[in-house]
């Protein structure tokens, strides 16, 4: 098989160039984060202000500098600890990163979780649980965040590539039109009468969350949030389920 023939050209090698082109650390200069022991409950209640997202005549000249000030730009008005989640996570997907800072991500977490849930938007929440994929601090805030990862990044792609088709994501498809052809890989088409694939993707996760107090509160509030959402292809099969029930009820 030539690289034509390819997804991605170069097999695996290529894409950790890429993969790891985009993960050189910061330089932080004479900068730093915040301690481990810093005051989580001052910072809840500190606001960000405009001037954190404006260059000063004194700011080091650096890659840190230059990514602290676009963060904050998206945290004005918000709290300092809302912004400091924000900035642990940019440290926390680069190779290297201050020590602490896996520590104080979780800590911030273990002990600010309810106020993290309130003042972050939902991308910012599907952010933080998908890096304790890389940085949790037990198996199953690891198996967590490595099994929402997947979830949430094989949604974006798909949910992306679905505008494309002209349809809102709460439009389900019609059964008129449907073509029967081969799936990738080879695999089974899904049941809508008994197939229990969308199930099987949420349901263990949402239970293994339950049992972990740090990522526990924000796993199970994100997976409630996409139990609720009105769009997206989970709800869409509920949907065609539904009329598929009541097709056959009327035969």
């Amino acid at each position: 098989m030539t690289d034509d023939d390819l997804t991605y050209p170069g097999g695996l090698p290529a894409l950790l160039d890429r993969y790891e082109g985009r993960r050189d650390p910061f330089n932080f200069g004479p900068e730093s984060l915040p301690p481990l022991d810093c005051d989580l409950t001052a910072l809840t209640s500190a606001i960000v202000p405009q001037s954190k997202s404006e260059k000063h005549s004194d700011d080091a000249r650096t890659s840190w500098a230059w990514k602290r000030r676009d963060i904050a730009r998206e945290f004005i008005g918000n709290s300092e600890l809302a912004y400091l989640n924000g900035l642990l996570i940019s440290n926390l997907r680069k190779r290297d990163f201050p020590e602490h800072a896996p520590a104080l991500f979780r800590r911030i977490w273990k002990e600010e979780a309810d106020h993290l849930i309130g003042a972050l938007n939902l991308r910012w929440l599907v952010s933080s649980v998908q890096t304790f994929a890389d940085h949790g601090d037990t198996p199953t805030q690891r198996e967590v965040g490595h099994a929402l990862r997947m979830l949430f990044g094989m949604m974006k792609l798909y949910e992306f590539e679905r505008t494309f088709s002209g349809k809102a994501p709460d439009d389900a498809f019609g059964f008129g039109r449907r073509v029967k052809a081969r799936l990738p890989l080879d695999m089974e088409s899904f049941s809508l009468k008994s197939g229990g694939l969308d199930i099987n993707l949420i349901a263990p996760t949402w239970e293994q969350a339950q049992g972990d107090p740090v990522i526990g509160p924000l796993a199970c509030h994100l997976l409630e949030e996409l139990n609720r959402e009105q769009g997206g292809v989970f709800r869409r099969l509920r949907i065609m389920r539904e009329r598929r029930e009541r097709q056959m009820a009327r035969k």
